[in-house]
């Protein structure tokens, strides 16, 4: 198979991962032979049109427009088009919902470019469990996550000593002292990145590095004492690899998704890109993240320790509060205080697939009752 023939199928199409993906597919002139959207009508046409995929599926409430526009379309579920014969299935519907899609893609064999990291948060052992039986790959997106990928290539896995990701410390690293009279509009200013809402929260709450910390325990197998997080305000060093003799390896690059999602659909070539020639910061810090300003990361960490089903129901009471918080029905210091809530009432049963979504509803419903009783 020549490299421009490769067959792709994007989860989340309409997403800011998803954007990128297509954008990165026209850099390599790869098939794009199907994408799974949301609501945004608009822009899955133009994708439609430009890349003239094979199966689409989108949220029931725009199919019947959309099949007026294009009449001879296959349009399919969700799970249809991630099971769909292709090289390689991007991962990028975002939140738990992104789950389904995902294992599917690794149940037929694909590469799965994972960009969604919930997947790997709630299910990694289980995941993982599947890609062995199917020999599928999976390849992280998200760019700390590829860089430790990256850095890790050709080094024996026994003489790493910890994993370390860095976060640019979001739009409050240091102002307002009082965090408080954060509002929606002030979080959503992220200083370094564009993305979707609420991942940009969760930015801002550094939850989302937390996140990060339990997918990378996941992806990589490591016990969580050994993944740290550095405050790197410009974004550069995406993250570092140390060894057990001292070394260090850091990959470095501009903030621009592009390269960790063209790595994924590529690896191992390195194909030029247009970004190639992006300019090196004359300045680099590093510095640990204030877990009394920020208590999502240390709530996250608690999770990674307490495993079983506890990523999960952290995961999903974040859901529900970043919700709420944007809708301005609580504040942004009671996000912390709900995940912690919930967090206190983790089932203790195994880790299923069955168990996953029924602890997954659980925590939404338990987190919802502690909103009406709080507000």
């Amino acid at each position: 198979m020549s490299e421009t023939s490769k067959r792709v199928v994007v989860l989340g199409s309409t997403g800011s991962i998803g954007t990128q993906t297509l954008d990165v597919c026209r850099w390599r002139g790869y098939r794009v032979v199907g994408l799974v959207a949301g609501k945004n009508l608009e822009l899955l046409s133009q994708q439609i049109a430009q890349f003239h995929p094979e199966a689409v599926a989108a949220d029931p409430a725009v199919l019947p427009v959309l099949r007026e526009r294009f009449p001879k379309l296959h349009i399919a579920d969700a799970l249809e088009v991630a099971a769909w014969p292709a090289e390689v299935v991007v991962g990028a519907i975002p939140g738990l919902a992104g789950l389904p899609g995902v294992r599917v893609a690794v149940q037929q064999g694909r590469r799965m470019a994972l960009a969604n990291k919930e997947s790997m948060v709630a299910a990694g052992p289980l995941l993982w469990q599947e890609a062995a039986q199917h020999g599928a790959e999976i390849i992280p997106v998200d760019s700390e996550h590829s860089a430790i990928f990256q850095s890790l290539v050709g080094e024996p896995f026994q003489d790493v000593a910890e994993l370390i990701l860095t976060a640019s410390g979001g739009p409050f690293l240091h102002e307002p002292a009082d965090l408080s009279s954060v509002t929606p509009q002030m979080a959503l200013n992220h200083p370094r990145w564009k993305m979707g809402p609420k991942v940009t929260i969760d930015s801002s709450t550094l939850f989302n590095k937390g996140l990060e910390v339990l997918e990378a325990v996941q992806l990589f197998r490591v016990p969580i004492e050994k993944v740290k997080v550095q405050i790197h305000p410009q974004s550069y060093v995406h993250s570092m690899v140390r060894f057990q003799d001292g070394n260090i390896k850091a990959q470095l690059g501009p903030t621009d998704m592009r390269l960790a999602i063209q790595y994924a659909l590529t690896y191992p070539q390195r194909p030029p890109t247009p970004l190639r020639d992006a300019p090196i910061p004359e300045r680099l810090e590093f510095f640990p993240p204030d877990t009394q300003r920020f208590p999502a990361l240390a709530l996250a960490y608690q999770a990674g320790r307490m495993g079983g089903l506890a990523p999960a129901v952290l995961n999903a009471a974040d859901e529900v509060a970043v919700e709420a918080f944007l809708k301005g029905q609580i504040g942004y210091l009671e996000i912390p205080w709900l995940l912690e809530k919930v967090l206190q009432q983790t089932p203790s049963g195994p880790l299923t697939w069955d168990n996953i979504f029924q602890a997954d509803l659980e925590a939404r419903e338990l987190a919802r009752e502690l909103l009406e009783v709080k507000v």
